[in-house]
């Protein structure tokens, strides 16, 4: 795997963790200011995904893709 792809990998995976943290820490809050905070991460994991893959379409558009 091309070490780009391989990093778009990791940026995928690290959106689904901090996702994952912004719901753990949604169920343990105990102050508004903890819902901000985990309400601006799971938003910016969204917004990241959402770069992610599109950088990876513009890959397998080109035939560039390739997982080994």
């Amino acid at each position: 795997m091309r070490l780009c792809d391989e990093n778009l990998l990791k940026t995928l995976e690290l959106t689904d963790r901090m996702v994952e943290i912004a719901d753990q820490g949604d169920m343990a809050r105990e102050d508004p200011g903890c819902g901000v905070l985990y309400g601006v991460l799971r938003d910016a994991a969204f917004k990241i995904r959402k770069l992610a893959e599109d950088e990876r379409s513009v890959h397998m558009r080109k035939g560039k893709w390739r997982q080994d």
